[in-house]
């Protein structure tokens, strides 16, 4: 055995089509579901009739990752009477993924792909004026500059979110992005993180009060991703995996952040204490070769590994699975470990950024150090022979979910605060907060 340690209106504004020019980017499959809305009527009697509010997001890129998919979610979930949505990116999209998700027409680049830093100032002021949005709300370093063009742009209202990390990160921000991040954020009108753990990390960095960056979490869809135990064997059967081994998987983009190889090893540990074991990956990246042929030169790895590459229906790889692992070395707010624990599946996952703040650890699953390979397959040992206790945990994390983490809870929280930062600036009529 393993052993382990309110003002009056502005007059409502004609939504000019902006005629710029598109750049393809790789998009993600698990984006290609639609997002049901969240009940119109349920939003409207929130905030009573009144005309629609024109946000233009801003993000590096449309492909894959959660800051996108995040990003959609709203868009999808808000009712769209009450807000018309545009995209900006600084590095392209894939025009398909935009029809698919009723955006053809609506997304706009301001850079060009796979370029690296881009004075991109001037075209965004040139595409805000264009598109004229009453809210422009920025993500992330790649599209941060967004917020000075805003204020050269004299939008009414300028959003800044951060959503997670990227790998130079880990040991700080350079002195040129803490300076610029502490700028931006002083220039918007809010500024907020997915996560309580973000929201004090870039406080420090940009030497910003806490008190004035606000906390938004992201939510799943609970209705579209849950528990299916009675289509587990016909998926499994599809998949070509084994019937009665421990499948324990993982859904991510193959970046050394997610750090896929401590799952490899701990893999490698239990099938040489005989634990029945096989592993379950779904997502493309720059890594996915190296991990393949990693996988392919270990024997004790080599027949118990399966490669799904991007899927269109990631609810069926969850449903597959027997454990949810998320081994990252940082997150901001995991939306797959979301989908994870909706799905009814325990998880165990790094004791890094966002993820304790979802994963209640001994409860709806469990946490461990980044990088620990002993502790993650005693782990996964205790959970491939005691069903019980998979079935207990999984439940919990359900729970968690669906009372904490709702799509539903996520877009109202944007909904208000949208509704609220346009009546402060009198944009809308009605009392201010």
């Amino acid at each position: 055995m393993l052993t382990s340690k309110p003002l009056q209106a502005v007059p409502e504004l004609p939504a000019p089509a902006c005629n710029e020019e598109t750049a393809l980017q790789d998009a993600p499959e698990s984006l290609r579901h639609t997002v049901p809305a969240v009940s119109a009527a349920d939003q409207r009697e929130r905030h009573p009739r009144r005309p629609a509010l024109r946000v233009l997001h801003v993000i590096d890129r449309l492909g894959m990752g959660g800051t996108e998919y995040g990003v959609l979610k709203v868009i999808a979930g808000l009712d769209r009477e009450s807000f018309d949505h545009q995209v900006c990116t600084v590095r392209g999209f894939d025009d398909g993924l935009a029809r698919r998700h009723d955006l053809e027409g609506r997304v706009f680049v301001a850079g060009k792909q796979g370029a690296g830093y881009q004075f991109l100032l001037p075209r965004l002021v040139k595409i805000m004026r264009a598109c004229r949005p009453h809210i422009v709300h920025s993500r992330n370093w790649g599209a941060i500059e967004a917020i000075p063009a805003a204020r050269f742009a004299r939008v009414p209202l300028a959003i800044h979110s951060e959503h997670g990390y990227e790998v130079e990160m880990l040991a700080g921000l350079p002195l040129r992005r803490r300076l610029f991040r502490r700028a931006a954020y002083a220039m918007a009108d809010a500024v907020f993180a997915v996560t309580q753990e973000l929201r004090s990390y870039h406080a420090c960095q940009a030497w910003f009060s806490e008190d004035r960056i606000r906390v938004l979490p992201n939510g799943v869809d609970v209705q579209r991703i849950a528990p299916g135990p009675e289509e587990r064997a016909g998926i499994r059967q599809n998949l070509g995996l084994p019937a009665t081994a421990l499948v324990v998987g993982t859904v991510s983009r193959m970046v050394p952040i997610k750090d896929h190889p401590t799952l490899f090893r701990a893999a490698e540990l239990l099938a040489s204490a005989g634990v029945p074991i096989h592993l379950l990956l779904v997502g493309s990246g720059p890594e996915l070769a190296r991990h393949r042929e990693a996988v392919a030169a270990s024997p004790l790895l080599n027949g118990r590994v399966t490669f799904l590459g991007a899927v269109p229906n990631v609810t069926e790889a969850l449903q597959a699975m027997d454990v949810f692992v998320l081994p990252s070395l940082a997150e901001g707010m995991s939306n797959t470990l979301l989908e994870a624990m909706a799905a009814g599946l325990p998880v165990i996952a790094t004791r890094v950024g966002g993820n304790p703040e979802l994963v209640e650890d001994g409860r709806s699953g469990w946490l461990f150090q980044p990088g620990d390979v002993s502790d993650l397959a005693a782990r996964l040992e205790r959970l491939a022979f005691d069903a019980g206790l998979r079935s207990a945990l999984g439940q919990a994390a359900r729970h968690r979910a669906v009372s904490q983490f709702s799509l539903e809870d996520m877009v109202a929280r944007y909904s208000d605060l949208y509704v609220e930062l346009a009546r402060r600036r009198g944009i809308l009529a009605g009392p201010q907060a």
